[in-house]
């Protein structure tokens, strides 16, 4: 029985390493300054953040239902069942209008939507899992319950260089934001399930901030291992604009203070990124998975993905 999985935008999956995955993306719809784009369609991370800088109205979509079918229907003309991967359900409305959509009589019991409650390079590696358990032929539903079961075993902190965006967003006030700027702060958020939340607020360096990713990181290490002394981690960054340098110095300083020999390094994606803004820089884990006490790693990442890894 042959599986696929389908994703958005929201993974950090561009569509030419969905196509070299296997993996077809969907593009997550904008509104700026009235007019729709998509991303990595007819809007690139470049243009997506000229356009934040310019000032432009900005407005987040979903993917419509008429996409999600069209997708879904040519899909599944190749293949028995669709594992499907939107942005966590607490984050966006995308997730819910999937799951309505796959119960209906035409996707029931061949389109699953995920929901374990990630975005970014987490979900991302919530992806690999699933490529890696296909290809070890287990049944769909032992693939999705392992999913399910393994959602919030990761953690995702993101450092801001500005608190604009949070202020456009409604997510903070005026007058927090302008102290914020005063104090040059830099702060820290958590996402982690359902929402986005602040973590650490008083850091003004960027490499405070950055050593507060860290921690923040090795604490949720720690707390995993009590519960399960044999835990192992993925290790990843997240970084949003153009330029990947401190995102690449991160992954560094990770590959000496975790002894870990692979960060995952991507964009995030520009749903996030309306919100944080360009500057921002993340940190996260994903505890491993294992299937019958064998760890479910899937290699052809580091080929694929070549220049957003680093080895």
């Amino acid at each position: 029985m042959k599986i696929a999985v389908v994703t958005d935008s929201n993974s950090g999956l561009s569509q030419e390493m969905g196509k070299e995955l296997g993996v077809t993306v969907i593009p997550m719809p904008f509104f700026i300054d009235g007019n729709e784009y998509f991303e990595g369609i007819n809007l690139s991370q470049k243009e997506f953040f000229d356009k934040l800088a310019s000032g432009s109205s900005f407005s987040t979509s979903q993917p419509a239902i008429g996409v999600l079918m069209e997708t879904w229907d040519e899909v599944l003309k190749d293949n028995d069942y669709l594992l499907y991967f939107p942005m966590s359900s607490g984050l966006s409305k995308s997730c819910e209008t999937a799951t309505i959509l796959s119960k209906s009589d035409e996707y029931e019991g061949k389109v699953f939507v995920i929901d374990n409650k990630r975005i970014s390079v987490p979900l991302l590696q919530s992806i690999y899992d699933a490529l890696e358990l296909i290809k070890k032929g287990l049944d769909v539903n032992e693939i999705v319950k392992i999913l399910l079961d393994t959602s919030m075993e990761h953690d995702i902190f993101i450092m801001l260089d500005t608190l604009e965006y949070l202020k456009k967003g409604g997510r903070i006030t005026p007058a927090a934001a302008m102290l914020g700027g005063f104090l040059k702060l830099k702060p820290v958020l958590l996402i982690k399930g359902d929402k986005l939340d602040s973590y650490k607020m008083r850091n003004r360096t960027l490499d405070g901030a950055k050593q507060i990713l860290k921690d923040a990181c090795r604490k949720c290490m720690d707390k995993y291992l009590e519960s399960d002394p044999n835990a192992t981690f993925h290790f990843e960054v997240a970084y949003s604009g153009v330029s990947n340098e401190e995102a690449l110095k991160l992954a560094e300083e990770i590959k000496l203070e975790f002894n870990t020999s692979i960060v995952t390094v991507m964009p995030l994606s520009l749903s996030i990124s309306c919100h944080t803004g360009p500057g921002a820089l993340g940190m996260a884990i994903s505890k491993v998975v294992r299937y019958k006490n064998e760890e479910v790693v899937f290699n052809n990442r580091i080929s694929i993905l070549k220049e957003a890894q680093i080895n």
